[in-house]
């Protein structure tokens, strides 16, 4: 080969080597940036603009089952707090024993009446709350935080486990609501964790809910029409059909607590000011003794002019010990004192709040583990998602397209080499 075609041989390979080295460290660092993009989206809400607010249940909330048709009860099941029913006809309510009511029963009375009012109050609240992020109609394997979630095709069920993950805020507030209804797999369970709470937990069921046997709810179910518990259901909540009836079978109904968040008082001590006392001054061969800021009388001692070494003296007494000091020819005057009262304890009465400390301070908050009936409270929404699969996807191939790129270069590259040999 002659040495001129050689020489841009090799040049336009040096060319092409550093132009694919190039196309090389682009196609790596665009691809590492979007895999950790994507993966910074890994628990990330995907809605958290969202806010579900406690809607209140009033008299509602002390009632582990609240109906208006009928409650029918099979086998042992346990109401933690109170049974309401609006219909008076004895035959309406079934099963007490052997079912246990460990609060109270009001059947067809204005306890009654007034719980269902209240009830249908907080539903109304509960389905007018907009900005709901739409799931899946199964939330089984779903890790939720705070918000107002919904279905497209407005039934929700669940198989397996959803996970209500509170981020460590006990007052945020979980919403679900549903055109239709309610269904729950034998066995499922829906869990609570980082302080989620089940006073802020609540289903809005557009017509009726079944809860599948063995399986576990938490948070109050407020159904339209009614709703069915089957065997062994376990409920850490409430169970409130506003229009039709309650049908238990063995089930465990626990009112979650929802502690009133404590009381904190700020005091403030109410400023004082203590005068000195004046002083009074003699003449030259006088003494004044100045006395500091205190609440007893000033004591003024006063001697004779010192001629011939003889003193006489006259002493008023205090209530309090007083010092004098006497100095011939010295006038001593004292500096004004503010005396500064010390920290004063006020200690509440049991249940008003947590102690605070004067002056000027703020005892600490508590952190309480839910809300009174009635009061706000709200959360974010949004689902804890995964990594971005578009973003992952398109950092694959930008590696991939590095990969192949390299290879391509590598070919072409011992392609020229053998192509230089055989004309060599």
């Amino acid at each position: 080969m002659y040495p001129k075609k050689r020489d841009s041989h090799i040049q336009r390979s040096r060319r092409a080597r550093r132009l694919l080295a190039t196309l090389v460290s682009l196609l790596l660092v665009m691809g590492s940036t979007l895999i950790v993009l994507s993966l910074a989206t890994i628990g990330e809400s995907s809605a958290s603009v969202l806010h579900a607010t406690n809607p209140g249940l009033g008299t509602a909330g002390s009632y582990s089952v609240l109906a208006a048709t009928a409650v029918t009860n099979t086998g042992p099941s346990v109401l933690s707090q109170d049974l309401g029913l609006t219909n008076s006809a004895v035959s309406s309510l079934t099963g007490f024993p052997p079912g246990t009511v460990l609060g109270t029963t009001n059947q067809g009375n204005a306890q009654a009446a007034q719980a269902e009012s209240d009830n249908t109050a907080a539903y109304l609240n509960l389905a007018g709350q907009s900005g709901a992020t739409s799931e899946p109609a199964d939330l089984g394997g779903l890790t939720l935080v705070s918000g107002i979630y919904s279905t497209p095709g407005g039934a929700m069920s669940l198989t397996g486990t959803l996970t209500l993950n509170g981020q460590g805020n006990p007052n945020g507030v979980f919403i679900f609501q549903m055109a239709s209804t309610l269904t729950t797999a034998g066995s499922s369970q829906v869990v609570l964790i980082n302080s989620a709470n089940p006073c802020n937990v609540f289903w809005q069921v557009g017509s009726s809910a079944t809860l599948g046997t063995s399986s576990s709810i938490q948070g109050s179910v407020l159904a339209l029409t009614s709703i069915t518990a089957t065997t062994s259901a376990v409920i850490n909540g409430r169970l409130l059909a506003q229009n039709g009836a309650v049908t238990l079978d063995d089930n465990s109904i626990t009112n979650p607590t929802c502690a009133l968040p404590p009381t904190t008082t700020t005091t403030t001590a109410a400023p004082t000011t203590t005068t000195a006392a004046p002083t009074t001054t003699t003449a030259i061969g006088s003494t004044t003794t100045s006395v500091p800021a205190t609440l007893a009388p000033v004591t003024t001692t006063t001697i004779s002019p010192v001629t011939t070494g003889s003193t006489t003296s006259t002493t008023t007494s205090t209530i309090a010990p007083t010092t004098t000091v006497i100095a011939p020819t010295t006038t001593v005057i004292a500096p004004a004192t503010t005396t500064t009262l010390p920290p004063i304890s006020v200690v509440p009465a049991a249940g008003v709040g947590p102690t605070t400390t004067l002056p000027g301070t703020t005892s600490p908050s508590t952190t309480f583990t839910g809300i009174p009936l009635g009061a706000p409270a709200t959360g974010g929404g949004g689902t804890s998602r995964g990594p971005n699969k578009f973003l992952l996807g398109a950092g694959l191939l930008s590696i991939l397209g590095a990969l192949v790129a390299t290879s391509v270069g590598v070919s072409k590259r011992r392609r020229i080499l053998r192509e230089n040999i055989q004309e060599d």
